[in-house]
């Protein structure tokens, strides 16, 4: 099966990425990164869900879960709360219109976290037409993400699956092929990917759930910037 890869440079003036919000909404697996962060940590998801508002800016709530490469694939994950807002295409932090294109986004943290900030974008996107979103079986959903260097981290790169059992052989080798390509800092990332590890899939009956909330400082720490936005 042939794959139809198309990604961006950061701060592309017109990215064609055509992203149906509503549908990128939802929980995606992080199975390919860069950032050292996940180097330790496995099971790792990030859900998003759109806040309802009749004015601008754009706003999703973004929910980051983990687990410790430690920790029992059945055991409650730690959890990051945030809230991402949709950045103007200049770039800058005033608030974009919500027709932008909606591929730049600045995260801030809830609560204590209200101080912690990060810019991340979208750098390509794959959203299948049709059925349900967790239909993917043949026409898998994918997003390869970019985030902006911190305080704290380097510049790194994501590639979400929506799928836990991550995606097809061919797509993730096409995906990266194509960041390497695009050269310069992405580039030199791309040639860093490792897979992030995830559980063999656990008897639902016999799983805990998630504790949202439940924030590690430290590694909060070593993934966002507290500066101001």
């Amino acid at each position: 099966m042939a794959f139809n890869v198309v990604v961006f440079p950061p701060n592309a003036e017109d990215p064609q990425i055509d992203i149906d919000l509503e549908r990128f909404m939802g929980t995606w697996h992080v199975i390919q990164s860069t950032l050292p962060l996940w180097k330790s940590r496995k099971d790792v998801t990030i859900t998003y869900t759109l806040k309802p508002s009749e004015h601008d800016p754009t706003q999703i709530d973004d929910l980051v879960e983990y687990r410790s490469k430690s920790d029992s694939p059945i055991s409650k994950r730690s959890s990051v709360v945030g809230v991402d807002t949709l950045v103007s295409p200049s770039g800058t932090s005033e608030d974009a219109p919500s027709n932008a294109p909606k591929t730049r986004w600045n995260w801030r943290g809830k609560g204590w976290l209200m101080i912690a900030t990060s810019r991340w974008q979208i750098l390509g996107c794959h959203l299948h037409s049709g059925g349900t979103a967790d239909d993917t079986s043949n026409d898998p959903e994918w997003a390869l993400t970019y985030f902006e260097k911190t305080l704290f981290t380097p510049a790194g790169l994501d590639i979400y699956s929506r799928a836990p059992s991550g995606l097809p052989t061919a797509l993730l080798g096409e995906i990266l092929t194509k960041a390497k390509a695009l050269g310069g800092e992405v580039g030199a990332l791309a040639e860093q990917f490792f897979e992030v590890e995830r559980s063999a899939p656990q008897d639902k009956t016999t799983s805990e759930p998630s504790r949202i909330g439940s924030i590690n400082k430290v590694d909060v720490l070593n993934h966002v910037a507290l500066t101001p936005s």
